[in-house]
């Protein structure tokens, strides 16, 4: 839009976008100087909310593609669970920005975090909780078709819309493990890996958490096939 264009939207800001985007409102979230305890307050802020807002997304598009699965809509599905895909992989290299605080700077911005935790992330909680709703649909729809990751991982040209549906469940999975990673490790680069974070949580139950799956056949069908092939291929 131009910028001397007329305002067709309602709102008090000098520009269309600006209303639309409500970024008065979002930018006086993050602290000001007036308040800091320390200035990688902004930092440290800017990273979490950002990331509040792609799991917001990445939550509804879970929903979404729920809904399109139930319904046999399972190329509306795919595009969905892209999205989902595209918003674990915006999340994850931010946290390198973490990583741009000294140990001990952090240690000021950590004094104004009171008991806060990202294990209380609502929009991670949020995803947590909807992505075995997503399993079970997946679930539903294999077992429609007749089908167990093994049959569908054999016969992958007979049940394309199915594999692009499960290897997406793959990604997903994987991009969480690769973000609760480098979550750990920026952890144990600004507090260290033998001490408790914010809530008195040890970093190790942090680190234990890394590898967690959102449904654990995705990884053990691949075994199966490995054992499969070397009965029967060599």
């Amino acid at each position: 839009m131009h910028p001397t264009a007329d305002q067709v939207l309602p709102g008090t800001a000098p520009s269309d976008y600006e209303n639309y985007l409500k970024t008065d409102a979002l930018l006086a979230l993050q602290p000001g100087p007036e308040t800091w305890t320390h200035r990688d307050e902004l930092l440290f802020t800017v990273v979490h909310q950002s990331a509040e807002l792609w799991l917001k997304l990445a939550v509804a598009e879970v929903e979404q593609a729920i809904t399109q699965l139930d319904r046999g809509k399972r190329l509306a599905a795919t595009r969905s669970l892209d999205r989902v895909i595209e918003c674990i992989d915006i999340i994850t290299p931010p946290l390198h920005m973490l990583e741009r605080m000294t140990p001990w700077d952090y240690q000021h911005v950590r004094t104004a975090l009171g008991h806060g935790s990202g294990f209380d992330s609502p929009g991670f909680l949020r995803l947590r909780t909807s992505l075995p709703n997503l399993v079970a649909a997946v679930r539903r729809q294999l077992e429609s078709d007749g089908l167990t990751l093994r049959d569908l991982y054999l016969a992958v040209e007979q049940n394309e819309e199915m594999f692009a549906i499960v290897e997406r469940l793959v990604e997903i999975d994987e991009g969480l493990m690769k973000w609760r990673a480098l979550h750990t490790k920026v952890i144990e680069r600004t507090i260290g890996g033998t001490v408790e974070g914010t809530q008195g949580t040890p970093v190790e139950i942090v680190r234990n958490l890394r590898d967690k799956s959102i449904m654990d056949e995705l990884w053990t069908v691949r075994a199966e096939l490995t054992e499969l092939a070397d009965q029967t291929l060599r």
